[in-house]
């Protein structure tokens, strides 16, 4: 089953509990990255609000990984996942 980690700065979105822990990983299911957020999203919907926009596409300042590799099409989210899959979120820095 593949496993979703979210950075200490995403994971303080689901409690205030699971903030003082740092990251948190997650099993979820699903074939591509749209379906594996779908449960977390599911059961916490403020981090729907803070991974994706309302089109459904990664936000700006959201970064994902699947196995070590980025994320290329932010919009569909379709990239396809294995049972042994790591998937990563997290906030992107951004200024000069």
């Amino acid at each position: 089953m593949p496993s979703l980690t979210l950075a200490p700065a995403i994971a303080r979105w689901l409690t205030a509990e699971a903030s003082s822990r740092g990251e948190i990983r997650i099993e979820v299911s699903g074939v591509t990255l749209r379906e594996a957020f779908d449960n977390p999203f599911l059961r916490h919907p403020i981090l729907r609000d803070y991974i994706v926009d309302q089109r459904g596409a990664l936000r700006h300042h959201v970064v994902a990984f699947i196995d070590n590799e980025s994320v290329g099409d932010k919009a569909s989210l379709a990239e396809p996942l294995t049972p042994a899959s790591e998937i990563y979120v997290f906030q992107a820095l951004s200024g000069g």
